[in-house]
């Protein structure tokens, strides 16, 4: 296992990124250790993110916290100062933070596994379900958390939350909010797999993925997240575009000749 630079703030490292072969284990320490998202973590988070879907060597993602934290979300005290300066500027973040952070997990070409450690709270919830995956300690607890300061709801929590569980479930947990426990969570459909060694099972997950049609599973992605939006005529558009992309890979090529050859294909994510 090595380390890639991760973005460092006045105070210590908020983000780091680890890599174990072609996986990036992206490790959210947030502000002081916190799990909180002050305006440095933020902007570590979504510069790193970033890099590591620009990295080609990186062929799958996971993302988790530290100690008995995965993410607390926006750290309030910074919250409080800003609203005390200007309530409304203090929103600017979401779009040059939050925002982007959320659309780059959900985007990023490659998958992206969350290793829920712990607690995921508010806009921490939304990152995990961001992720295309979700492995959850049993310890680890899921908060919407918004409605109880006050809020409304963001990080892509209205968009990801609803086609997890459904828009019934969706509404009733975000104006009844509660803390959702990793096991009942797996009965709603919100994680993957509950599990004791919560970052090993999800960087064997990564791995497993690491070894797929890199190029493949990106475009899935993209085709999931469009037919969301449009319609069967625009879906199936842009399947063909996504199938052309896919189907023009040394990866495809190769699986066809090891089928014909009743071989087990070897994918190198190009």
């Amino acid at each position: 296992m090595s380390d890639m630079p991760g973005q460092v703030d006045g105070q210590g490292r908020s983000v780091a990124v680890e890599r174990t072969g072609a996986v990036a284990v992206v490790v959210l320490a947030g502000r002081d250790g916190t799990g909180t998202l002050d305006l440095a973590t933020k902007a570590a988070l979504r510069d790193t993110l970033r890099r590591v879907a620009d990295d080609s060597a990186v062929r799958a993602v996971v993302l988790t916290g530290t100690g008995s934290v995965f993410c607390l979300g926006q750290d309030l005290h910074e919250h409080a100062a800003a609203l005390a300066d200007d309530a409304t500027r203090a929103w600017d973040t979401l779009r040059n933070h939050f925002n982007p952070i959320a659309t780059a997990l959900a985007t990023m070409p490659k998958p992206v596994i969350a290793a829920v450690n712990g607690t995921a709270a508010g806009a921490g919830m939304s990152l995990a379900l961001a992720c295309d995956l979700r492995v959850a300690a049993p310890a680890a607890t899921f908060h919407v958390a918004f409605p109880g300061i006050g809020l409304s709801v963001d990080t892509g929590m209205s968009w990801f939350l609803p086609r997890l569980i459904g828009y019934g479930r969706a509404m009733e947990l975000l104006l009844r909010p509660r803390p959702i426990s990793a096991a009942a969570a797996a009965e709603l459909g919100l994680v993957t797999a509950v599990a004791e060694d919560v970052r090993q099972a999800a960087v064997q997950l990564a791995e497993e993925l690491a070894d797929g049609p890199t190029v493949a599973y990106g475009a899935i992605k993209q085709a999931l997240l469009y037919s969301a939006a449009h319609g069967l005529p625009d879906a199936l558009d842009l399947e063909a575009g996504m199938q052309t992309v896919a189907g023009i890979t040394a990866d495809h090529a190769g699986a066809v000749q090891a089928f014909l050859r009743k071989q087990k294909p070897r994918f190198e994510g190009r």
